[in-house]
């Protein structure tokens, strides 16, 4: 089974529920601050946080495993050094 074509669209799902969990907490700062609201906030930004880890072991992992090939930066044509 190829994993390769996986790695892609499980890097977008995990970018959005990290941009999902901190539009929640943003919600739940910009409403009253309420003890509750608080704690959901909390909430949110610890979901976030470990999304965020995961994605960077996810990363991390398809990079060592040969999946994805990390590149720098392509100067520009005609560029002399």
């Amino acid at each position: 089974m190829e994993l390769q074509p996986l790695v892609r669209p499980l890097v977008i799902v995990m970018l959005i529920a990290i941009v999902v969990s901190l539009a929640s907490a943003l919600r739940h700062l910009s409403r009253s601050s309420s003890e509750e609201d608080s704690r959901k906030m909390a909430r949110a930004l610890t979901i976030r946080i470990s999304l965020s880890l995961a994605l960077l072991a996810l990363l991390i992992l398809a990079w060592y495993m040969g999946l994805i090939q990390p590149h720098g930066l392509q100067p520009a044509p005609g560029y002399v050094r």
